[in-house]
């Protein structure tokens, strides 16, 4: 395992798995998979006046994917789309440029930095994001 890949902090996110299972009542849900490794992630939101007011994940895939939606577990809740579009379009520029990790209340993905060296992990980390993104589409079209 690669330190840089998989740093103590990453671990204890993964292990934390913030938000982990489903919500019940009224909710939307978002999928992703990324069929190179397999990774599944379902994100149930309950969104109030286009902000999220409760969140709640399930993920079936490895330690960058579960560390990054135990972030989104903490974070999500209060954030609209646009924090959400945003918060990817910060992950995409750290991870494929170097930019600097997002900002409060996502400072937590600055652990995933050692990933910008692995292109092929990168969707790892982005998976839950789409995920949360497709759950608010859901909830565009409810």
């Amino acid at each position: 395992m690669s330190d840089l890949l998989y740093r103590k902090e990453l671990l204890r996110l993964a292990a934390d798995a913030h938000g982990a299972g489903r919500l019940t009542g009224a909710k939307v849900t978002g999928h992703a998979h990324n069929p190179i490794c397999g990774d599944h992630v379902t994100i149930d939101l309950k969104v109030v006046n286009g902000h999220v007011e409760a969140v709640a994940q399930e993920t079936k895939a490895c330690v960058l994917t579960q560390a990054s939606a135990s972030i989104l577990g903490l974070a999500l809740k209060q954030m609209s789309r646009a924090n959400v579009d945003a918060l990817y379009g910060a992950l995409v520029a750290m991870l494929q440029q170097g930019g600097s990790a997002p900002g409060v209340p996502f400072g937590a993905f600055a652990a995933f930095k050692g990933a910008m060296e692995y292109p092929g992990r990168h969707r790892c980390v982005l998976l839950p994001v789409e995920a949360a993104l497709a759950a608010f589409d859901a909830s565009e079209t409810a």
